[in-house]
C-alpha cells in the first residue's frame, strides 16, 4: 500500500512542476504583447520659465485688441471714441451728464431768476473765432441746456419755433434755423449763453446766464468736457474738422 502511494505523490507533483512552467510561460509570453499595445505615451515636459531677455508684454493694447474682437470694430470706436484723443477708453458718460453738472452750478449761484422767468438759449461759440463759429458740441450743449433748465422748472422760450409746421417729402419740421420764418419777438427776458474753448484734455465749456437788456450776468458755470466724450458725438456729414463740423453764422 505504501509503495503504490510513492509514485502517485511524485507523479502528482511532476505534473504540477509542468503546469507551473506552462502557464508561466505563456504568461511571459503575453505580457510584453500587452504592454506594446497599451503604453502610456511619454510625458512632454515644458519650461514654463519667463524668458528674462523676452520683451514685455502689452497688456493695454492686448486688452483693447480683445474687446475689439468682442465687440467688433464699429462698435469698438463708438465705444472707445473715434477722434484725435491719445488715451481713448470706454465712454460711460455723454454730453448731458457733464450739462447736468453745470446747470447745478449755474442753480447754485443765479441771481434775480425765477420761475416765472423767461430764458432762451443759443448756441455755445468756438471763443477764438468770430463767436460767429460753433460745431456739433455747441449745438448739443444748448440742447441739453434746454433739457436741464427745464427739469428745474425755469421756462425756456424755444425761438427757434416756428408758427406752423412745414410737411415736407423728407418729414414734417417745426424748428428752423431761417431767421425769416421766425417771429420778430419773443418773450425772452434772459438768455443762456457760452464759449467753447478747445483744450489739451478736451473742451473748456463756460456757461453764463445773461440778461437780454442789461446784459448784466446772472449766473456762471465752467467745466472741462473730455475729449472722449466731445469724439463721441458723430455728425451727419463727412466734412469735419477736429472731429466735428463747422458751421458760421451770418
Amino acid at each position: 500500500m505504501t509503495k503504490l502511494l510513492v509514485p502517485t505523490l511524485l507523479t502528482i507533483l511532476l505534473t504540477g512542476c509542468a503546469n507551473s512552467s506552462l502557464f508561466s510561460g505563456w504568461g511571459e509570453e503575453q505580457a510584453p504583447r500587452n504592454s506594446q499595445q497599451h503604453s502610456a505615451p511619454k510625458m512632454q515636459v515644458v519650461n514654463v520659465m519667463a524668458d528674462p531677455n523676452a520683451p514685455a508684454i502689452d497688456y493695454s493694447q492686448a486688452q483693447q485688441q480683445a474687446s475689439a474682437n468682442l465687440y467688433g470694430n464699429a462698435p469698438a470706436d463708438a465705444l472707445y471714441g473715434n477722434g484725435s484723443s491719445t488715451n481713448a477708453r470706454m465712454v460711460t458718460k455723454h454730453v448731458g451728464d457733464y450739462v447736468q453738472n453745470m446747470t447745478q452750478d449755474l442753480i447754485a449761484n443765479m441771481e434775480y431768476l425765477t420761475d416765472k422767468t423767461p430764458v432762451g438759449v443759443t448756441n455755445f461759440a468756438l471763443i477764438d473765432s468770430d463767436l460767429q463759429r460753433t460745431n456739433l458740441l455747441g449745438y448739443q450743449l444748448s440742447e441739453s441746456f434746454i433739457h436741464e433748465l427745464h427739469k428745474f422748472r425755469i421756462p425756456v422760450i424755444d425761438f427757434k419755433a416756428t408758427n406752423y409746421i412745414r410737411v415736407t417729402e423728407h418729414g414734417d419740421y417745426l424748428l428752423t434755423r431761417d431767421f425769416l420764418e421766425l417771429t420778430e419777438k419773443a418773450p425772452i427776458e434772459y438768455i443762456l449763453t457760452g464759449t467753447l474753448t478747445k483744450h489739451q484734455g478736451g473742451y473748456l465749456v463756460n456757461a453764463r446766464i445773461l440778461g437780454l437788456k442789461s446784459k448784466a450776468v446772472v449766473a456762471t458755470a465752467q467745466m472741462l468736457m473730455p475729449f472722449y466724450v466731445v469724439d463721441a458725438l458723430l455728425p451727419s456729414e463727412h466734412s469735419m474738422v477736429d472731429g466735428v463740423k463747422l458751421t458760421q453764422g451770418e
